[in-house]
């Protein structure tokens, strides 16, 4: 069975260092072992929340990704990442906050569950799933190559106000990224009928436990989806 919990950062220090240890391991398995303290500052910010995933048996994180919700004192992290080669991303995200709106990354998958599609299938749902009570219109998420169709079957499209026509050379050179916002967080009118269905139902039970169909078959899902301080803005 797997757990998916979903809290602002700053509530669950805990759970916070967790995901930071998961996502470091996932790293050096990648041959990736420098890794800064200030990459993890996010646990800090009130703007963040985050939903890990617990595989319940070894009780281990293993897999997690985080919203930044855009805030003036707080920019959002692809902000840092895109002003490197296009400094009107600012204003861009300047004007979509007059609305609410914020920031899905930092997913990450241990290795030991690859196959299952936590992360790319399930994960990414339960965070539009938790989107809806964070007082957000629109969404962001800067996305590589190979995440980029997976990203718009859930309703988002290509900001072709930025880079060329959406799309820019980073974090190097040989590597094509895009950015895509989700326009409308609440009905997702562009997301295939598929994917809004799942989150549409979900967002109806954020507490349930259920069987769900993964590539490697049926696993039951133990989803825990509210946020607890729904006045977290005040």
């Amino acid at each position: 069975m797997f757990s998916f919990k979903a809290f602002r950062a700053i509530d669950e220090p805990e759970l916070c260092i967790k995901f930071i240890e998961g996502h470091a391991n996932v790293l050096k398995d990648y041959g990736v072992t420098k890794v800064t303290s200030s990459n993890n500052d996010w646990m800090h910010n009130p703007y963040v929340f985050v939903i890990t995933v617990t595989e319940k048996s070894s009780d281990k994180v293993v897999s997690g990704l985080r919203i930044h919700v855009s805030h003036q004192d707080f920019p959002l992290p692809l902000e840092g990442a895109i002003s490197q080669v296009d400094t009107r991303i600012h204003e861009l995200i300047s004007e979509y906050r007059k609305e609410g709106t914020g920031e899905i990354g930092g997913l990450w998958n241990s290795r030991a569950i690859s196959g299952y599609g936590i992360g790319a299938i399930f994960l990414s749902r339960a965070s539009l799933v938790i989107a809806a009570q964070l007082n957000v219109k629109t969404l962001f998420a800067l996305c590589a190559e190979y995440t980029l169709k997976p990203t718009m079957q859930k309703g988002f499209e290509i900001e072709e106000n930025i880079g060329n026509k959406g799309t820019f050379f980073y974090p190097k050179l040989d590597l094509v990224a895009t950015l895509a916002v989700l326009k409308d967080v609440e009905m997702l009118p562009k997301a295939l009928e598929v994917e809004r269905d799942f989150i549409l139902e979900l967002r109806k039970n954020l507490k349930i436990e259920r069987m769900e169909e993964t590539p490697k078959g049926k696993i039951s899902f133990e989803y825990d989806l509210e946020i607890e301080n729904p006045n977290w803005q005040e």
